[in-house]
């Protein structure tokens, strides 16, 4: 059931799981030690009863009960911590996937596309263009990679001959049609031209904007990128966008600057490119069932080109959260179970120490004591043992938190919904698992309780 969870279709997680004699020997010597160990207790105090002392009365049965809600303490200081450090796995990945991009992947197929020998910009287009007019497509763009795809160009800028400020800037060629097929705002300024090249025109984002130029307004105002050799290549704002995440979702927003895919040397000539991103926008609710389509019709458009890799941009954004939703999903499971064990182990309690004071419940009920009082007087040493078992759960979460610390997002164990969510879940199991004891308590019949002593 966890592996199902954690494995959907369209973003698999491979585990490899055997369920061989190894893993079923594993578990039948696991619990059949565990039944032994905790079992050999209440076997040799069984044992050791002497017949005089059982006549008169046993044992002291405070003593038994308080030991049973000590148990019921630990077993509770255990659930919480785990429900605790579950809930902070589980905001951390809700707060990861909700991040926003800055762009919608939302039906957007990226085609990584390579050729057999290097190809002018022209061509690129070529293939863009037959790719528009097919049925279900919305729009074509052609990029040097994708966003959030891991792969990242950088550089320094300078501005008005300046050094550079130390703050590296992210860079991304894109063909004219790009920021409307990733649905990125224009902020100000205008979209690139096909007849804009490389060097020579750029798009910034707003924090580029706000770095290099302040509170101006950036369009028409020239940069230089910094190349390693020295050299300087000169450009002229033509256009301001939002900012969009473009490595990792984590990363803060960093400086981008956008360039033309049409790229030229020297001489002026067009530098052809052997590889490329081709982003699709379809109509279609699920773009992969075009992807078939798709491969086929780019290898169609001109010789030489071919699709190695398909995949969605919302595969893409996932991917960044892979881990997160494989630790809350385990940690969610796991805490159930602890909750579970735990209302199992409190109405175990409850109901045992209902059975061994049936006479003391039946007197005070044959004296006129209320169904509150009964309840109360039943439920409030284990709900106390409750109470301080959430405390010491609390203590040991705090310390395992700073182990895993690393691993959350925007989250921190001290949020007050944080330590909420685990207390309520608690309290609510404890009041459920409390509740057949409780019944049972006032559903003792006095009279019947008295003739039978």
């Amino acid at each position: 059931m966890v592996v199902s969870m954690l494995n959907p279709a369209d973003n698999p997680v491979r585990l490899l799981l055997p369920a061989d004699w190894r893993v079923l020997g594993f578990g039948l010597v696991l619990t059949v030690g565990v039944t032994l160990l905790f079992g050999l207790a209440p076997a040799l105090r069984a044992s050791a009863i002497q017949p005089v002392s059982a006549l008169k009365g046993g044992e002291d049965p405070h003593a038994r009960r308080r030991l049973m809600h000590a148990l019921v303490g630990l077993q509770t200081a255990f659930c919480f911590m785990v429900l605790f450090v579950a809930g902070l796995f589980v905001a951390t990945f809700e707060r990861l996937s909700h991040q926003p991009t800055g762009f919608s992947a939302d039906r957007v197929l990226t085609l990584e596309t390579v050729t057999e020998s290097p190809q002018s910009p022209d061509n690129w287009e070529q293939v863009a263009e037959h790719l528009r007019a097919l049925p279900g497509v919305e729009r074509v763009a052609v990029a040097s990679s994708t966003l959030l795809g891991g792969w990242s160009w950088n550089n320094f800028i300078s501005v008005n001959g300046a050094p550079p400020n130390g703050m590296l800037a992210y860079l991304l060629s894109v063909s004219p049609s790009w920021r409307e097929t990733m649905k990125i705002p224009l902020i100000a300024g205008r979209d690139f031209r096909p007849s804009d090249t490389y060097p020579g025109t750029a798009i910034v984002n707003e924090t580029f904007a706000k770095v290099y130029f302040g509170a101006e307004n950036p369009v028409g105002k020239p940069f230089e990128m910094l190349l390693d050799e020295g050299r300087r290549f000169p450009f002229q704002v033509v256009g301001l966008v939002g900012d969009v995440r473009y490595r990792d979702v984590r990363e803060p927003i960093l400086p981008q600057a956008y360039y033309p895919f049409r790229e030229v040397d020297a001489k002026g000539a067009l530098e052809p490119r052997s590889s490329g991103i081709v982003v699709v926008r379809t109509s279609a609710t699920n773009p992969l069932a075009m992807a078939s389509i798709l491969r086929r019709e780019v290898a169609r458009a001109r010789p030489g080109f071919r699709v190695s890799n398909i995949r969605t941009q919302k595969e893409i954004n996932e991917s960044h959260t892979l881990r997160e939703r494989l630790l809350a999903r385990l940690a969610l499971f796991f805490g159930l179970v602890a909750l579970l064990l735990a209302g199992v182990g409190l109405y175990g309690v409850l109901d045992y120490s209902v059975v061994q004071r049936r006479r003391e419940i039946g007197i005070r009920m044959a004296l006129g004591a209320p169904v509150g009082n009964i309840a109360r007087h039943v439920t409030t040493a284990a709900l106390f043992m409750v109470l301080a078992g959430a405390l010491g759960g609390l203590a040991l979460g705090m310390v395992a938190v700073r182990y895993i610390e690393s691993l959350f997002y925007q989250v921190k164990p001290t949020d007050p919904a944080m330590l909420a969510l685990p207390s309520l879940i608690i309290l609510a199991a404890a009041l459920l698992a409390a509740m057949p004891g409780v019944i049972r308590a006032v559903r003792i019949d006095p009279a019947a309780v008295l003739r039978a002593e």
